[in-house]
C-alpha cells in the first residue's frame, strides 16, 4: 500500500479522534463562526474583480516558489501531486476573463506536467493518485497546445480500460472516485467534453456502468443493505463524495443515455439515490458511513465527508428526475455549509473552504437565486481575513490541488465566471 492510501486508509482513525473529547472534556471547533449577514434580496452583488485577480496572482506565485516541478513530487498524482498544479494552470488557461494569461499559463501547465510523465505517481489505473489522470490532463492540455503527441495520451488512458472490466481488479474497493472505476470514468466524460471527441463509445461505458451495478448489487446482497445498490471502500461504507457512493451514483448518472440502455439498473440507481437522500438530516448534513447513521450529530461538513459533496449527487438527480426533494435536499445542503462550512482545515477543496465555496457555486446555477454568489463570494473573502491566515491549520500538503491553495485558485477563478463555474471533474451540468 502507497504511502498515499495509507493515509487515505486511516481516515477512519482520524474521524474517530475528531468526535473524541479533549483530555479537558471540549470537543475541537472544526469550524469558524460565520461573521457575515446573508443576502437580502435587491442587494447589489459587487464581486472585485480585480481583488480576485490579485488573490489568484499571488497564489500562484506562492505556488510556483514553494512546490516545484520535480519527481520528487510527483506522489499524489491530481490529487496533491505537481500533476495537481498542472491541472491549475491548465484550468486559468481555460477561462475567459483571464485569457492575457493564457499562454504563461499553458506554459506553466507543461512545465508541472513533465516530471509526472516521465516517472509514475505510483498506481497506474488510479485516475486521481495515479497515472490515468496524469495520461487524460496531458491528453487536454497537449490537444489544446495543439501537440498532435495527445493522442498518445489518450492511447494510454484507454489502454486501461480493460482492467476496469474485472470485478475484482481491487480488493479494497473498485468502484469509488480516487482509485475506482468512478475516478476512471470521471476522467472519460472530462477529457471528451473538454477536447469535444468521444473517446469511448457509449456501448463501452456501459460495460463498466453494468460491472459498477453488478459489484453494488452484490455487495449490497451479501451485507442485507438496505438499498439495492451498496460499496466499500476498506470495508467501510462510505457516503461522501471522496470514496463513497454519492460520487458512485453521480457518475451513473452522467453517462450519456445509460438509463434507458439499461432499465433494471436504471431502478436499482432511483431506489438508492432516494435513500441517500433520505439520510440526510434536519440540518442538511449527511453521515460520513453507513455504520454513523442514526447518530445525533454529524460533524463533517467537508467536500470529501458530508453535505458539500454529497450535494453534487442531489444536483444531478434533480436533473436527471425532475423530482423536487432532490432540489430541496440541495437548498439544506446548502444552509448546513453557510453556518457550518468556514473550515479551520484550511483554504481546500478537499476539506477546506473553497471546497464549501463551490457548493453556492452549484446552487447559483442550479436556482439562478443571487443569495449563493453573494455567499461564495464571502466565502473567498473569509480566506483573506487575519482571522482565518492566523488560525486555520496548515494543509499537509499546502500548494496542492485537493488540499491546499492550487484548488483555492481554480475556486477563485470560477468566481469570475460563474454561470459555468463547476469542482473539478464534477461538473453535474454537463
Amino acid at each position: 500500500m502507497s504511502k498515499l492510501l495509507r493515509k487515505v486508509f486511516s481516515f477512519r482513525v482520524f474521524r474517530n479522534f475528531l468526535s473524541a473529547a479533549t483530555p479537558f472534556g471540549v470537543r475541537m471547533v472544526r469550524f469558524f463562526r460565520n461573521p457575515y449577514e446573508d443576502y437580502k434580496h435587491g442587494a447589489s452583488l459587487a464581486l472585485d474583480k480585480n481583488g480576485i485577480v490579485s488573490q489568484i496572482n499571488e497564489h500562484t506565485q506562492n505556488i510556483a516558489k514553494r512546490l516545484q516541478p520535480h519527481r520528487k513530487n510527483v506522489d499524489g498524482g491530481l490529487y496533491v501531486g505537481v500533476t495537481g498544479v498542472s491541472y491549475m494552470f491548465y484550468y486559468l488557461a481555460k477561462n475567459p476573463l483571464l485569457s492575457e494569461n493564457k499562454t504563461s499559463y499553458l506554459e506553466k501547465a507543461v512545465e508541472y506536467l513533465s516530471p509526472a510523465l516521465e516517472t509514475s505517481a505510483g498506481d497506474r489505473t488510479s485516475f486521481l493518485l495515479g497515472d490515468a489522470g496524469t495520461h487524460a490532463l496531458a491528453a487536454v492540455l497537449k490537444r489544446e497546445l495543439r501537440d498532435e503527441t495527445y493522442a498518445d495520451h489518450l492511447k494510454s488512458y484507454k489502454s486501461l480500460y480493460s482492467q476496469y472490466l474485472n470485478p475484482n481488479f481491487l480488493k479494497c474497493g473498485g468502484d469509488e472516485f480516487f482509485v475506482g472505476r468512478a475516478g476512471y470514468l470521471a476522467g472519460a466524460l472530462w477529457v471528451a467534453r473538454d477536447i469535444q471527441i468521444q473517446i469511448f463509445t457509449n456501448e463501452e461505458l456501459y460495460k463498466i456502468c453494468d460491472v459498477m451495478i453488478a459489484s453494488g448489487r452484490e455487495y449490497s446482497r451479501k451485507h442485507g443493505s438496505r438499498c439495492p445498490l451498496m460499496y466499500h471502500y476498506y470495508n467501510t461504507e462510505y457516503i461522501g463524495a471522496a470514496h463513497g457512493i454519492s460520487f458512485i451514483l453521480q457518475m451513473l448518472l452522467s453517462v450519456p443515455g445509460y438509463l434507458e440502455h439499461n432499465k433494471s439498473a436504471a431502478h436499482d440507481i432511483k431506489s438508492t439515490v432516494d435513500f441517500i437522500a433520505s439520510l440526510q438530516t434536519e440540518e442538511g448534513n449527511w453521515p460520513c458511513c453507513m455504520e454513523e447513521i442514526g447518530l445525533p450529530e454529524h460533524k463533517l461538513v467537508h467536500w470529501c465527508h458530508g453535505a458539500p459533496g454529497t450535494v453534487y449527487l442531489m444536483a444531478k438527480a434533480y436533473l436527471v428526475f425532475k423530482d423536487q426533494k432532490f432540489r430541496n435536499a440541495c437548498i439544506k445542503a446548502g444552509e448546513v455549509t453557510w453556518n457550518k462550512g468556514l473550515l479551520r482545515k484550511g483554504p481546500g477543496i478537499c476539506h477546506g473552504v473553497a471546497g464549501n465555496g463551490y457548493v453556492f457555486l452549484l446552487l447559483f446555477r442550479l436556482t439562478g437565486d443571487e443569495k449563493y454568489l453573494h455567499r461564495a463570494n464571502l466565502f473567498a473573502a473569509f480566506m483573506t481575513t487575519d482571522e482565518f491566515l492566523r488560525d486555520a491549520r496548515l494543509p499537509d500538503n499546502p500548494e496542492s490541488l485537493y488540499e491546499g491553495t492550487a484548488g483555492t485558485v481554480c475556486y477563485l477563478a470560477d468566481l469570475l465566471v460563474p454561470d459555468t463555474a463547476a469542482f473539478p471533474f464534477q461538473n453535474v451540468f454537463s
